[in-house]
């Protein structure tokens, strides 16, 4: 499997922040608060349990932070209401003790609008846009969005997702995501893409799109890969939950190597020395 090198410069709007993200990836460290994630249930709902663990991310090394409210599963509903009162308090604090670009993981509009007025700069939505209002509000407050792929719709399970060719489906709809973000007005900086594995696809169609990321990389915007502890792990390795570092890891490694160049993960310290030891290690000699 070669190495992707892009093209040409390669930068993401963090904010007011131009990162170049040409030949390295940045770290972005997980916050759900929720009680139900997937991951570690309700470890972090408690307000002290979440700041203490937004210390320990930002000590590891995160380039950024990402604050979710509701997980992308089927569970108990969230209300608006309820979504607001857990996610944007939190950013706001967050904004106020680290210096540190936030994102937050929502896809609904009026949870981002009000997000982006307390301190985040991206929107990190996994439906594609499904609210009309989200490319409006993100353009407003002059932030980057996420456009993740996925087949039906966020909280539905979806068991048996079929595609002709998950690769060119993907890419297609990415493509088309970002033309509705540059004519709401973001700049081409401000457009990131990410595959959505697990959303809508089986562990094998997820394995594919991981092993082909350079072909998003190749479309000329920064690609997130959010691989870290996910299902299509645990059901191709027979691992549990927490069982899944070592192959978060490893796929974090394949991500790099194939061009994603934000990383959305738990394990933010072993990420960053796997991001910095495939530095050296690629690096062309003079």
């Amino acid at each position: 499997m070669p190495v992707f090198r892009p093209e040409g410069p390669l930068v993401v709007a963090l904010g007011e922040r131009l990162v170049d993200v040409t030949n390295r990836a940045l770290v972005m460290g997980v916050l759900n608060r929720t009680k139900d994630s997937f991951y570690a249930p309700a470890a972090t709902y408690d307000l002290d349990a979440l700041f203490f663990r937004a210390e320990e991310l930002v000590a590891d090394g995160a380039d950024l932070l990402d604050v979710g409210g509701v997980k992308a599963g089927p569970g108990e509903e969230v209300s608006e209401a309820e979504e607001l009162e857990r996610v944007v308090p939190v950013i706001a604090e967050l904004a106020r003790r680290f210096d540190l670009p936030l994102s937050v993981d929502t896809w609904r509009a009026s949870v981002a609008r009000e997000a982006y007025a307390v301190g985040a700069a991206v929107g990190n939505d996994i439906s594609g846009f499904a609210d009309p209002d989200y490319l409006t509000e993100a353009a407003r407050a002059n932030a980057t969005v996420v456009a993740t792929h996925i087949r039906l719709r966020p909280r539905v399970a979806d068991p048996e997702p079929i595609y002709e060719d998950v690769v060119a489906s993907v890419r297609e709809f990415l493509l088309e995501r970002r033309r509705w973000a540059l004519a709401a007005g973001l700049r081409h900086e401000q457009v990131i893409l990410d595959a959505g594995l697990d959303l809508g696809k089986s562990a094998t169609q997820s394995l594919e799109l991981l092993r082909a990321s350079a072909t998003l990389a190749a479309l000329g915007s920064p690609v997130l890969l959010s691989a870290s502890n996910k299902a299509f792990l645990g059901a191709l390795l027979d691992l549990e939950v927490s069982e899944r570092r070592e192959a978060s890891l490893a796929a974090a490694a394949i991500g790099v190597t194939q061009g994603c160049r934000i990383l959305r993960v738990h394990d933010v310290r072993g990420t960053v020395r796997v991001r910095d030891t495939l530095a050296r290690l690629m690096e062309v000699p003079e």
